[in-house]
């Protein structure tokens, strides 16, 4: 008794210790890995085979998996554990990768086109690689994109485990490997026929997500050879800001009148809820001009004028107005109705995998990818969703007393309005149109294939072993985007309707039969109320835009390896390698968009182009000290290096490399560490996207009122903004609202809206560049592995991360440009060239207005990121805990934290701004995984923790009434239950229902809590 106590007692201790080393913050921070004790699952492997493996971050075989680079291992039994139905989602629950979740952020922006990529420390996805099996991947996305691969096509069914090395590998690997390295690792052998269901739905009621993959597999030739298929399919649909209460709140922010200056703790925005467009809605409200202003709104008896859905005149309640656009409450457009929260996607994938032993020394390899990933998305201001307003290239809708759709009620109301409308003058409607194309969602669609035919294998020369492999691949993408937007040319015929002398209701330019410009297939458009669009005049008007595009890779990957020479502490190993590789891209929009059909713009030009790269490698691996020779506090010590020469035909030259080291001073402990350069080329589509222009919002406008106190050095911010509306007096003037001519700089800008934040004002030309050059980063880590003997089944690790990177290649829309711009001291030129502004009001748009912008890639950027990633794993049989001679079953403790010290970046490298400690990277985040079984019976917990952060950098009272969103903590369920060849399990994700952190929407879990039940039969 005394002694189980005892014992009890020191285990309790000293995970209570290892606890406190592993997370030195309060208990409520402890996190939790996603994996279940990789490392130990990969020794154990070795150990149970004897053969050397391939740890990833390395080519070199070797019996230990520890390497002097820290590796995570996500493994699929955390997949169902969390009732994961894709790698995307398995990749969001590791604490050092940002969530990729298909989310719209609440401003405005869209949720995405269904592609998820893995993102280590937030230092953007196409600084991950992904490799699939240690090989390179054609790239997924398009447009002003990185390389990146979509996660939503890895084979589930197929997944052994993910390795993840958290700092660098483009030594080894190539181009990309910034922050790190993904690595998908496929199932070797695979035989029988496994079937799974898995079905969720959140406790509201919506949101089903269903998944479906059959997994077949048999050896051959006495065992000599495997050949295994994959199908799986999964859904989840879109999900709508107004399915959830916060989403739905439809806030805002806007000038703060109660503030007095910057440093009287008031905040110079207030928050707006619910926001609504005052000027527009779906029904249409009436003007007396085609300007917005409220003193233009008709008015009947003092009250404004609307249209109802049947075409008959109302009042309408335009809520409180707040100026232009935005009302508060009213029957205007609801704020929160402008686009979709989350994306569906869909996926469909099949795989193969094979090999074959020719000999027992030479085994032939082949892998098979076909995958279909769509996801739906309703963008904002996109689609169904046509603002004909004068805050939209559209423009309000003039119509008279003479329009025949018009119905008799509303020409009475209207004429004793106006006396002008009964005689023919023109009143204006601002409208939502919700029925004028056929669809309002955005599809995005890709298609990958690819194929790997390979040979690898071994040989003994003297007392020395060699192993080599040469695999050659093809895959391509072949993706789009398409959407069906308006003709703004057939728009005006449809809209200009007359009546026949038969009483048939026509297109104006149809109703003379000897006019020219007849068009026989124009139908016209009803504009009174919502949804009377007509089917024949739907199509008319409708024209389906978008984007085609084709990504090629052709990979040819040589290696050679083996025993270098004999030393005390073992057998230096080495691996050499030979890369070449063609990547190519052909962008081709579609024919609406080439004839710049729709909208304002300029036509869009198909492009291509592509480059092609040789790459040399070298690995060596120095185990100076171990086994049986050993030193005083030197158990063991290894040290390797790694080397790369790229040769990139469009990029040029690149050197790059890494060294590490291993120490183990006694048995329980070992010290690690490793530096070295990386780089990213540039991609195809960052060279050589094809140039377009369109209308589209321009973002924040530093100078705007609601962000004069914000940025990295307010002050610098405001004294440009005072400059600019000192050196141009009609700035700030010109529109209802504005400021008066003559009024000072300072009063100007303190009144300034830029309207061009939330409506499609500017000509934004977006474009690669062909001048870009590689990107360029220093990446260190450093730390410690603790395997006490006398608590067997305990590991704690921690290590510290160091990237700087120069030259970054970042996607700079005109929102970066303002900011570069004025919140540098010496901004160069160039960058503030990017973007102009209106020099004079309209009567609409105040002067200064943004109204031309740039999005393209530039060499500009600095990223400094600093962080340490912990991890506790404990796994113990319970009997050794509480005594006794039976088997109370196993338990795994998973405690896993990042901790984000430093992220800034700068995109002209002098003025950074830091996001650490902010919603983009909190400074700590982590998991807690408890896992029980015992017998055929699993039963899982998880905690997920995200720290107070502040809502943006620098946010104060002064410029956020929010500044600090605070901490959210979910708690997940699960359990499993094994009859045979029959497994059932089911759980509950987010089992408190925990919304995000207000105000911030993407903070946490917008979805809540969800019951999932699934069903996996072996055969």
């Amino acid at each position: 008794m005394t002694t189980a106590s005892t014992e009890l007692k020191l285990r309790l201790m000293t995970a209570s210790a290892a606890f406190a080393l592993v997370c030195p913050i309060t208990p409520a921070i402890a996190q939790t890995s996603a994996a279940a004790a990789e490392p130990e699952t990969l020794a154990e492997s070795n150990e149970a085979t004897g053969d050397a493996i391939v740890v990833t971050g390395s080519r070199i075989r070797r019996s230990d998996p520890e390497t002097s680079a820290p590796v995570f291992v996500v493994d699929q039994q955390s997949l169902t554990d969390r009732g994961f139905v894709s790698a995307a989602q398995a990749l969001n629950n590791v604490t050092s990768i940002r969530p990729a979740l298909n989310q719209a952020a609440g401003d405005g922006s869209s949720a995405g086109n269904g592609q998820q990529f893995p993102n280590l420390f937030n230092l953007g996805p196409g600084r991950t690689l992904t490799l699939i099996n240690g090989r390179r991947m054609v790239t997924s996305s398009s447009g002003l994109g990185d390389s990146q691969v979509d996660a939503n096509i890895i084979p589930v069914g197929l997944l052994e485990r993910v390795e993840i090395v958290e700092g660098g590998g483009a030594a080894v690997y190539g181009s990309d490997a910034i922050a790190g390295v993904v690595n998908y690792i496929l199932r070797k052998n695979f035989s029988g026929i496994e079937l799974d269901l898995q079905t969720s739905l959140s406790s509201r009621g919506d949101y089903p997500v269903h998944s479906l993959r059959a997994t077949l597999g048999q050896n051959f030739a006495e065992g000599r050879g495997n050949f295994a298929v994959n199908i799986e399919y999964t859904q989840s649909p879109i999900l709508r800001f107004a399915d959830r209460p916060l989403s739905n709140l439809a806030r805002i922010t806007q000038t703060n009148a109660a503030d007095t200056g910057p440093n009287d703790g008031i905040p110079s925005v207030r928050e707006i809820i619910p926001a609504h467009f005052w000027n527009f809605n779906t029904n249409g409200v009436i003007f007396t001009a085609p300007a917005p202003p409220p003193n233009f709104l008709a008015r009947l008896n003092g009250n404004a004028l609307q249209f109802a859905p049947d075409g008959s005149v109302v009042t309408y309640d335009p809520g409180t107005i707040l100026g232009i656009p935005f009302a508060q409450g009213g029957q205007g457009f609801r704020y929160s109705d402008l686009a979709a929260l989350r994306t569906g996607v869909e996926r469909l994938s099949v795989n193969a995998l094979a090999h074959y032993d020719i000999t027992d020394n030479v085994t032939l390899n082949f892998e098979f990818l076909a995958a279909r990933t769509t996801g739906s998305e309703i963008p904002q201001g996109e689609s169904r969703t046509v603002l004909n307003s004068a805050a939209s290239n559209a423009g309000a809708i003039a119509f008279t007393i003479n329009n025949p759709f018009l119905s008799a009620q509303a020409r009475t109301a209207l004429s004793t309005n106006r006396p002008g409308f009964a005689a023919g003058a023109p009143l204006f409607l601002s409208k939502v149109f919700t029925d004028l194309v056929p669809s309002e969602v955005t599809d995005n669609q890709t298609q990958t294939y690819r194929g790997l035919l390979g040979l690898e294998g071994k040989f003994s020369a003297g007392d020395r072993d060699f192993y080599w492999s040469a695999s050659g691949s093809y895959a391509r993408v072949e993706g789009g985007l398409s959407r069906w937007r308006v003709n703004n040319a057939r728009f005006n015929n449809a809209i200009n309707a007359v009546r026949t002398a038969s009483g048939s209701i026509v297109c104006a330019i149809n109703a003379d039969a000897s006019t020219a410009n007849d068009d026989p297939n124009c139908a016209p458009i009803n504009p009174f109320g919502n949804g009377n669009v007509g089917a024949a005049a739907r199509r008319y008007v409708s024209v389906l835009t978008g984007q085609d595009y084709v990504n090629i890779q052709k990979d040819f990957l040589a290696t050679f390896g083996g025993d270098l020479v004999k030393l005390p502490g073992g057998t230096a190993g080495f691996s050499l390698a030979y890369e070449h590789r063609d990547e190519s891209a052909r962008f081709t929009p579609f024919l609406a968009n080439q004839l710049g059909t729709f909208g304002v713009g300029t036509r869009e030009i198909p492009q291509a182009g592509g480059y092609n790269t040789d790459e040399f490698s070298a690995e060596l691996l120095v185990p100076l000290i171990g086994g049986d020779f050993t030193l005083p506090l030197v158990q063991s010590l290894e040290v390797t290096g790694a080397y790369r020469h790229v040769d990139n035909s469009v990029a040029g030259k690149e050197d790059v490399w890494n060294v590490g080291v291993r120490w183990k001073p006694i048995e329980d402990i070992t010290l690690r560490g490793s530096r070295g350069r990386n780089f990213r080329a540039p991609t195809l589509t960052q060279l050589f996207a094809p140039s377009s222009s369109a209308l589209a919002s321009t973002g924040q406008d530093p100078c705007d009122a609601d962000r004069i106190n914000g940025g990295p050095n307010p002050a610098q911010r405001r004294a440009s903004c005072l400059a600019l509306f000192r050196a141009n007096p009609l700035y700030g003037t010109g529109a209802t609202g504005a400021a008066a001519v003559g009024a000072s700089a300072e009063v100007r800008l303190a009144s300034f809206q830029n309207p061009s934040e939330n409506f499609t004002r500017a000509l934004v030309t977006t474009g690669g560049n062909p001048n870009l050059r590689n990107e360029i980063s220093d990446t260190l880590t450093y730390g410690i592995v603790i395997q006490p003997r006398f608590i067997p089944g305990l590991t704690i690790t921690a290590d510290r991360v160091k990237i700087d990177l120069e030259d970054g290649l970042s996607a700079f829309a005109t929102d970066s440009f303002t900011a570069a711009c004025y919140d540098d001291p010496n901004p160069d030129p160039a960058v503030c060239a990017a973007f102009t502004r209106l020099a004079a009001g309209n009567g609409t748009d105040p002067g200064g207005t943004i109204i031309t912008g740039t999005t393209t890639t530039f060499n500009a950027g600095v990223i400094r990121y600093r962080g340490e990633n912990y991890n506790l794993n404990y796994v113990f049989p319970l009997a050794s805990v509480f005594g006794g001679e039976g088997d109370l079953g196993r338990m795994e403790i998973n405690v896993t934290a990042t901790h984000n010290t430093l992220l800034t970046t700068s995109v002209t490298g002098t003025t950074f701004t830091r996001t650490d400690g902010t919603v983009q990277s909190p400074e700590w985040v982590g998991r807690l995984d408890l896992a029980y079984a015992k017998g055929p019976l699993r039963l899982t917990y998880q905690l997920f923790y995200l720290d107070e952060v502040l809502a943006a950098p620098n946010a104060t009272i002064e410029n956020n009434p929010n500044p600090v969103i605070g901490k959210n903590i979910t708690h997940s369920i699960s359990a499993q239950l094994d009859i045979g060849n029959l497994q059932l399990r089911g759980g509950i994700t987010n089992l408190t229902d925990r919304g995000p952190s207000y105000p911030n929407i993407a903070y946490g879990d917008i979805i809540g809590r969800q019951f999932f039940v699934g069903a996996r039969m072996k055969f």
